[in-house]
């Protein structure tokens, strides 16, 4: 799963670190590399802690561009980190599905034109629609 993330800084040196997407996780460091890395742990501690609930999910990532529009990042640095989510997920099951051939080969070819894989797709659009019908 990719975060976005916002930096700030008042000094050009120390940078704070906000997920925007888990509301209350925060990091630091004393330089954006730094930062950066130690964003990794808070999303890890936060989403323990966020999912000790079984029945909760993981969160919809929200594009940068939606969130630049919230005051509170105003002048940030944006980037995006890598994290992987799959021990919170459980453990993948196969199953089979039936496609048409024809919307098989588009599924596939847009998938990997956006650097996913077949299942990884089907899965991370499965979860925005449900998530759009609860929200």
């Amino acid at each position: 799963m990719r975060f976005p993330v916002v930096l700030h800084t008042d000094d050009g040196t120390h940078y704070g670190v906000t997920v925007p997407d888990l509301p209350g996780c925060f990091s630091a460091g004393d330089s954006i590399d730094e930062a950066l890395a130690n964003v990794h742990e808070a999303i890890d501690l936060h989403l323990e802690s966020l999912l000790e609930d079984e029945s909760a999910d993981l969160p919809v990532v929200q594009p940068i561009s939606v969130h630049q529009k919230d005051p509170d990042y105003a002048d940030g640095i944006w980037a995006m980190v890598d994290f992987d989510t799959s021990k919170y997920e459980g453990k993948a099951e196969k199953i089979n599905i039936t496609v048409p051939r024809r919307t098989l080969r588009k599924i596939d070819a847009y998938a990997a034109s956006h650097g996913e894989t077949r299942s990884g797709f089907l899965v991370r659009v499965a979860v925005e629609v449900m998530h759009k019908d609860v929200a």
